[in-house]
């Protein structure tokens, strides 16, 4: 198959080129180079055969030259991370560039639209669990705009065969966000914010990557929506000690109170975010120690057959080492 993915200079979209290409389709990525890591995604994906398009979903025209001949259309492409950008920002990447591509897919009879939403769409910590019929109530404008992103992909089920995958968090081999963790429990720095009783339902990225060529092949799940989440729910205390087990060291029993942190987040926030400056510490970055979910795999595997196979510590010990192949930690 030729297939399209969007976001694929970061480390989800990446990953999933490389196993593309391996299983032999044509892959070609649209995705920006902001920095050296999404540098040395391009360059790994063009080694192995991927074909490139530098550009964002929100430009129309580098959309109609990534869309040509592509069959299916991985759209991971979102404003995120950013704490130092308007909320316009959110809305233009997250749902009029989501329009952009589903109206080029629409115009280029695309056999498959496989959309990544977010968790984040469920917004805080709920009680007991959660499925995909479980109303939402998104906290951020991140989390806003994927919902509304959504509906706009579900708006176009009968133009076009779409599904829609909300995404756990997602860690393995290439992911660079929970370097900081790892290397704050190596060199015995990490302290627990909060209770640590807070839960996760982390995915490995090849596990989730096999749920989304899943979703791209299964007619049954046309037009609907799925959750993708790891096989254990752990908390964060849990994750600490295994990540601490699988670099042999001994864990610090410091701990520090939330509300601290929360306050501080929210005033470098607002004193830093209208000076487009990157708070060191925003409220976004406090999730992993504040929200909390348990989620509902029977849609998933009903309908999808999808099974997550990675334990976390097997996962942790495939993330470490490429970690040090690569020199982080």
């Amino acid at each position: 198959m030729k297939v399209l993915i969007t976001g694929g200079t970061g480390f989800i979209g990446t990953r999933l080129a490389l196993k593309c290409l391996e299983k032999g389709d044509k892959v070609r990525l649209l995705g920006q180079v902001n920095n050296a890591a999404e540098e040395g995604n391009r360059d790994l994906v063009e080694r192995q055969g991927g074909e490139i398009v530098i550009g964002s979903v929100t430009d129309k025209d580098v959309i109609d030259k990534a869309i040509e001949g592509v069959e299916i259309v991985y759209h991971l492409a979102a404003a995120q991370h950013e704490a130092n950008v308007p909320d316009q920002h959110f809305w233009e990447v997250n749902v009029a560039g989501t329009r952009n591509l589903l109206e080029a897919s629409r115009k280029d009879n695309v056999k498959r639209f496989v959309h990544g939403s977010t968790i984040g769409v469920y917004g805080a910590a709920m009680e007991g669990e959660i499925d995909e019929d479980t109303p939402l109530q998104p906290d951020n404008i991140y989390g806003i705009t994927k919902r509304e992103g959504e509906k706009l992909v579900l708006s176009y089920k009968d133009r076009l065969p779409v599904v829609i995958i909300r995404i756990s968090e997602t860690y393995g081999p290439g992911d660079r966000r929970l370097l900081k963790l790892l290397k704050a429990i190596d060199k015995k720095m990490f302290f627990m914010i909060g209770k640590g009783d807070n839960r996760h339902q982390l995915i490995f990225v090849d596990d989730l990557i096999e749920g989304l060529w899943l979703a791209a092949k299964n007619d049954e799940a046309l037009g609907q929506v799925f959750v993708l989440a790891g096989k254990e729910i752990l908390t964060t205390n849990q994750m600490v000690a295994t990540i601490a087990k699988v670099l042999g060291v001994t864990q610090r029993k410091l701990r520090a109170p939330l509300w601290p942190f929360l306050i501080t987040a929210v005033v470098m926030e607002n004193l830093l975010r209208p000076l487009h400056i990157q708070p060191p510490l925003h409220r976004r970055r406090m999730d992993f120690f504040k929200k909390s979910f348990c989620f509902s795999q029977d849609k998933s595997s009903s309908i999808l057959k999808f099974e997550p196979k990675t334990s976390f510590e097997d996962g942790i010990v495939a993330t470490a080492q490429w970690y040090k192949e690569h020199n982080y930690l």
